[in-house]
C-alpha cells in the first residue's frame, strides 16, 4: 500500500481553504455538499479532468472527447458503438453517399425557452466550417434546411465517418451564438451552465426543457485541481468522482471505491519512416536510423509491453498494438508476440545491424542511435520513454531520451522518435496518421509515412456507403496479409500501452456501463451523466 506523503495532507488543506474561499467570494453558489448529506440527494461534486482552455463551444472542438453536456447532437452512439438517434428521428445517405438528409424531432427547446429547428442545425455546421479548428469539416460543400425539421448535407466526395460528425457535433442557437458563447453556452442538451469561476470550479443544473429523461441530479459542481489535490479532496471526502492516476489507484478511501475503465487512450513511440532530407522551407525530416525496417521491427518485438504497464503504469492499463485496439475498426490481427528479444537481435543481425566494440549496432558506417522527445512536464510519457530506453539498450540501439516543449516537438518531430498519444472515437484519426495525404500536416503524420496500398485502403473507408463496409477496409490498411501500417506491414510506430482511465467513486453511486474511453482529452467519463443515480 502506498503512503499518502505529507506534502499531500498540506495539498488538503490548501483545498479546504480554496472550497472555504469559493463560499465567501460573493457567489450565490458555493461547493456542493457531499452525497452523503441526508438532505442533499440531487448533487454531485466531480473532480474528473482539466478546465477546458477553448470553453464549451462545439463548432471548435467542445465535446469532440465526450458528452458536449450542454448541447445535443443529432445522432450518438450507445455502449457498444450502435449508431442511435439524439435529435434525429432518422437520417437517410444517397447511393453516391454525397447527400446526407436527417430528420429531426418537432419538441426540442433550447435551455432558454427558445425551439431548436433545422436553421440552428445548418447554422452550426457552417460556423463550425469557417472556425479554422480542430473540426474538420473541408469535405462538406454546402448544408441547407429543407424545413424546420429537415436538412440536407452535401458533401464533396462520399466519407463514411461523416456520421462521426453527426454524433459529435454538439447544436448551438443561432439566435444567442456570440463571441462569447464559448463561456455562456447555451444549448438542447440535459444541463445548463450556471456558473464558471475560472481555475476553480463550474456549477450547472439540468435543464427543465430537455426533451430525453431527465437527470436524476439536478445540481453538478466540477472542480479544477491538480493530481494531488484531486486525491486529497477525495480522502477529504468533498468529492463524489474524483479522476486519478495511477500513482494514488491503490490507496483505500473510505466511502469511494476505485472504478478501472478501459481506454484506447494510448502512448508510443512515432518513428521518422524516410531517410533524412531537408524540404525546400527548411524542414528537416526523416531519420536513417528509424527509416530501416528492420530497426522499427526489432524495437516493436522486443519490447515488453506488459512490462511497462506494470512497471509505469502500476498495472492499470493494458499492453497497446495499434492506435484503435477494440474500437470496431481494429484488425485483432494487429496483435504479436513481444518482448522477443533474441528474434530482434537476430533480425537486426540479418539486416546488417552489427554491434561495435561498444555495444552499439552499425550498419554501414551509421550507428543505431537516436533521441526520444516527449512533451515536457508529462510524467508518464517521461517514465515511458526512460523505460522504453533502457528495455531496448541490450539489443545495441542506444536512446537519449529529451523533454521538449510543444513548440519545440512541432519543429523536431519530422527528424526524431517521439512519444505520442492518441485514441479516438472516430476511425478518421486512422487516416490522418496513416495517410499519404496528411503527410507532415501538423502533428498528422508527422513521421511522413506512405504506403500506397495502405492509402487505397484507407480513401476506400472513407468512401464506403456503411460502417460496416468501412470497418473491413479500416482493418485491411492495418494488415491484409501482405501489407498495412501494422507491425506485420510497415511499422512505422510503436505503440506501447493504452492507460485505463482511473476514477473514485462513491460506494453508492452508480454511473452504469460506460464505453471504451477515447483519449483524455474532455470529460469523456459523463457521456452517460444523465443516467447516474444513487443505488437503491
Amino acid at each position: 500500500m502506498k503512503k499518502v506523503h505529507a506534502m499531500k495532507v498540506l495539498l488538503l488543506f490548501f483545498f479546504l481553504i480554496l472550497l472555504a474561499s469559493c463560499s465567501h467570494s460573493g457567489d450565490t453558489h458555493s461547493a456542493t455538499p457531499k452525497s452523503s448529506d441526508k438532505d442533499v440527494k440531487d448533487e454531485l461534486t466531480l473532480a474528473i479532468g482539466g478546465e477546458p482552455d477553448e470553453g464549451f463551444d462545439p463548432t471548435t472542438g467542445w465535446g469532440r472527447y465526450g458528452s458536449p453536456l450542454f448541447q445535443s447532437t443529432l445522432l450518438t452512439f450507445d455502449k457498444d458503438f450502435e449508431i442511435q438517434n439524439d435529435l434525429a428521428v432518422k437520417y437517410e445517405i444517397s447511393e453516391d453517399g454525397l447527400e446526407w438528409t436527417v430528420n429531426i424531432r418537432d419538441d426540442v427547446k433550447f435551455s432558454d425557452g427558445e425551439p431548436l429547428t433545422a436553421k440552428d442545425v445548418v447554422f452550426t455546421f457552417n460556423t463550425a466550417k469557417s472556425s479554422a479548428s480542430i473540426v474538420d469539416l473541408t469535405n462538406l460543400e454546402k448544408v441547407k434546411a429543407l424545413d424546420d425539421q429537415s436538412i440536407q448535407f452535401k458533401l464533396k466526395h462520399p466519407q463514411s465517418t461523416f456520421i462521426y460528425l453527426l454524433a459529435s457535433m454538439g447544436i448551438v442557437p443561432e439566435h444567442a451564438y456570440n463571441d462569447s458563447y464559448n463561456e455562456h453556452p447555451i444549448g438542447s442538451g440535459p444541463f445548463e451552465l450556471v456558473q464558471w469561476n475560472k481555475g476553480q470550479q463550474l456549477i450547472v443544473q439540468s435543464n427543465p426543457y430537455y426533451y430525453g429523461k431527465q437527470p436524476f441530479f439536478k445540481k453538478l459542481t466540477f472542480i479544477f485541481l491538480s493530481e494531488d489535490a484531486v486525491f486529497a479532496a477525495a480522502k477529504a471526502g468533498e468529492v463524489d468522482v474524483a479522476a486519478v492516476t495511477s500513482e494514488f489507484a491503490d490507496e483505500d478511501i473510505a466511502g469511494l471505491h476505485l472504478v478501472e475503465l478501459e481506454s484506447v487512450d494510448n502512448r508510443g513511440v512515432m518513428l521518422p519512416y524516410v531517410k533524412e532530407e531537408k524540404l525546400e522551407d527548411g524542414t528537416l525530416i526523416g531519420n536513417d536510423v528509424t527509416a530501416d525496417e528492420a530497426i522499427r521491427k526489432a524495437l516493436n518485438i522486443a519490447v515488453d509491453r506488459k512490462s511497462l504497464v506494470n512497471g509505469v503504469l502500476d498495472g492499470y492499463g493494458t499492453p497497446a498494438y495499434s492506435v484503435a485496439d477494440q474500437l470496431p475498426w481494429w484488425n485483432p490481427d494487429t496483435i504479436f508476440e513481444d518482448g522477443k528479444m533474441d528474434a530482434a537481435k537476430e533480425m537486426l543481425e540479418n539486416a546488417g545491424w552489427k554491434e561495435n566494440k561498444e555495444g552499439i549496432r552499425e550498419k554501414d558506417g551509421l550507428k543505431a542511435e537516436l533521441t526520444l522527445l516527449y512533451p515536457s512536464g508529462d510524467q508518464i510519457r517521461q517514465s515511458l520513454s526512460l523505460a522504453f530506453a533502457d528495455m531496448v539498450r541490450p539489443l545495441g540501439i542506444s536512446i537519449k531520451t529529451e523533454d521538449k516543449s510543444w513548440n519545440d516537438l512541432e519543429r523536431l518531430m519530422h527528424a526524431n522518435p517521439v512519444m505520442m498519444g492518441w485514441g479516438s472515437h472516430d476511425p478518421l484519426e486512422m487516416y490522418d496518421i496513416y495517410s499519404g495525404e496528411t503527410r507532415g500536416q501538423g502533428f498528422y503524420n508527422a513521421n511522413y509515412y506512405y504506403n500506397s496500398v495502405v492509402d487505397k485502403y484507407l480513401n476506400k473507408a472513407i468512401q464506403a456507403n456503411n460502417q460496416d463496409e468501412a470497418n473491413a477496409f479500416w482493418m485491411k490498411a492495418q494488415w491484409d496479409g501482405e501489407t498495412g501500417f501494422s507491425v506485420e506491414g510497415d511499422a512505422p510506430w510503436v505503440w506501447l500501452v493504452n492507460l485505463k482511465h482511473l476514477y473514485f467513486v462513491r460506494d453508492d453511486l452508480e454511473i452504469g456501463e460506460q464505453k471504451v474511453q477515447p483519449h483524455g482529452h474532455g470529460w469523456p467519463v459523463t457521456d452517460f451523466i444523465e443516467e447516474w443515480q444513487w443505488k437503491e
